[in-house]
């Protein structure tokens, strides 16, 4: 059936700047197994050695990275899931609706390039595992110096490419076949390099009680001094870094792109697979296995890359859970990147503008020096955003209730929104005053300056014509959105239905796919807890090595053959 007239307006405009209809809307589980993937990245073996050389202590890790984790895990769920899935548009639609173009085409450069250069990251840590496995040199400089290096970058980056290019459901996917490995990997790397340390400072494989473990970590993985020597963190940092890690996706609504795809809020909830498991767990196991390496190669934990720590606690799987860990982080923020270019972009396709973006990230992936600045990156782009976060925030939450007009800009037909570019400003010079004074830790900003930003925002929206009434262009909104929903429900028509595959073979797959990842947790705890002497331990880690690798082989295949088969039956 061709689209009436009424509905041709729709049909001229990309499905990215409309309200996701019903039919594309997903279960709770997509979300757990995207967030559980993206949030055990590559980066997590370099936060863990930070703790490290932060100086925290193993009880402020253990309570701080517990709280902190939850707090994100609320910020997601009260601030982000609420709006995303009320609006069903992307943080770079939304805005453009409520702040204007000029504000909108500054906001989306900027998050272009924040996650660009997260992607970039994420790519060049991937392919620095490669590297060490082909024993390619290391890349110290800021520009590579090896072309075998640059080819891996971009073999590596184009994988994460074809992955984002194909929008949401191939990201989840991707992501819901990476997460258990991961979980199962970061894991059993703990296991594994845990009787080394034991061996190390308590003389023996295993600690025999919890004290015991509080002394393995305070002597030799948290000590309470960081690499100066001086006094490290306290329980208040480690809950402010774990809490503002993610601000630039919460406090910052960036991850409406991926929330509106939910059928209910409560499932901002099921990011506490990323955050307990993926952060609370990872950066725990990362800082184990960073010093179980260190141990046996050495050295001291904050001179190791990924791949010498990943190697170490895993074997080749490590090589593999590099390279995994740094696409899944990549192909969601370069699938974000591809939507906030597409917003400025308006005329081409997202597939379009993901592909000039990946074709960037690529070439920005090849120069070293985008990982090493990773984690100020990460920082300072989150009170970057943070203000704009706040401005959606006060339009879509707080206006309704003190009786100003949701979407005012756009009922006046203005594209230039004084009150949001100001209160931005405004918002930014606030929080990096307070930085540059020094009045409070770094990692609790984002909040002074999200209180703020709304209440200058709130204030100067209303006197540029927030607290008016507009109930014709009111009206016509609604119609406009009843006939988007129309417009949507008629094109869904005669689109197949899915059908999940319960084909005997189908569940074989997926049965050995669980059962292997089950065989390396086994060997990891045969490690941990059947190494009685020195000897036995040295015995059994190989053992883990050897057979871990070929479940890893044997997971992916499995997992990838049942996914394509459960597609084939829907076509």
């Amino acid at each position: 059936m061709g689209a009436s007239n009424e509905f041709q307006q729709f049909e001229n405009l990309d499905e990215e700047q409309l309200p996701i209809a019903k039919q594309r809307l997903h279960n709770w589980t997509h979300f757990a197994g995207i967030y559980a993937a993206e949030h055990v990245a590559a980066t997590e073996f370099v936060i863990g050695a930070t703790f490290v050389a932060l100086g925290a202590t193993t009880k402020d890790i253990l309570l701080g990275l517990l709280i902190g984790n939850i707090l994100a895990v609320l910020s997601w769920t009260l601030i982000t899931s609420p709006i995303a899935v009320e609006t069903r548009l992307s943080l770079y639609t939304y805005l453009n609706k409520i702040a204007g173009d000029t504000m909108t085409k500054l906001y989306n450069w900027a998050n272009v390039i924040i996650f660009t250069v997260i992607s970039a990251a994420m790519i060049t840590v991937s392919a620095t595992a490669v590297r060490f496995a082909f024993n390619i040199p290391p890349q110290l400089n800021w520009y590579p110096t090896n072309s075998w290096f640059v080819l891996i970058v971009l073999i590596v980056g184009s994988v994460v490419v074809s992955i984002a290019i194909y929008g949401f459901k191939a990201v989840s996917e991707f992501a819901g076949i990476c997460a258990p490995w991961l979980f199962v990997m970061f894991t059993c790397g703990a296991f594994v390099m845990l009787p080394a340390l034991s061996l190390e400072v308590l003389d023996k494989t295993i600690p025999s009680s919890w004290n015991d473990f509080i002394a393995l970590g305070n002597q030799s993985i948290w000590t309470g001094v960081n690499s100066d020597g001086q006094p490290g963190i306290g329980l208040t940092e480690v809950i402010g870094f774990a809490w503002a890690a993610n601000t630039i996706t919460h406090f910052g609504l960036i991850d409406m792109a991926l929330l509106r795809f939910a059928k209910k809020k409560s499932y901002g909830l099921a990011t506490s697979t990323g955050m307990m498991f993926g952060h609370y767990v990872a950066w725990i196991s990362a800082g184990i296995m960073g010093a179980g390496a260190a141990v046996i190669i050495g050295k001291t934990i904050v001179e190791l890359d990924p791949g010498d720590v990943a190697f170490y606690a895993l074997g080749w799987s490590g090589f593999v859970i590099v390279i995994v860990a740094g696409w899944t982080t990549a192909v969601a923020n370069l699938y974000r990147a591809g939507l906030a270019a597409q917003a400025i972009f308006k005329n081409h396709s997202r597939k379009k503008t993901t592909i000039i973006v990946g074709l960037i990230t690529m070439i920005v992936a090849c120069f070293p020096f985008v990982f090493s600045q990773i984690l100020p990156l990460l920082t300072y782009a989150g009170l970057l955003v943070v203000p704009v976060g706040a401005i959606v925030f006060a339009e879509h939450q707080i206006f309704p209730k003190i009786g100003y007009t949701r979407y005012w800009l756009h009922y006046r037909q203005l594209t230039f929104s004084t009150p949001a570019i100001a209160a931005w400003a405004l918002g930014l010079v606030f929080g990096f005053g307070l930085n540059a004074l020094n009045v409070m830790s770094f990692f609790y900003l984002f909040i002074p300056t999200w209180i703020f930003t709304i209440i200058i925002y709130t204030l100067i929206a209303g006197r540029y014509g927030a607290k008016n009434k507009y109930p014709e262009a009111e009206e016509k909104e609604r119609l406009r959105n009843i006939n988007i929903s129309k417009f949507q429900e008629q094109k869904a028509e005669g689109q197949h239905i899915h059908v999940k595959d319960t084909t005997l073979f189908t569940k074989i797959l997926r049965t050995i796919s669980l059962f292997v990842l089950l065989i390396t947790v086994i060997l990891a705890c045969n490690v941990l807890f059947g190494s009685s002497d020195e000897n036995m331990y040295i015995q059994n880690r190989e053992l883990f090595y050897q057979y871990a690798f070929i479940c890893t082989l044997l997971y992916f295949v499995t997992a990838y053959w049942a996914l394509k088969r459960g597609k084939i039956k829907n076509i």
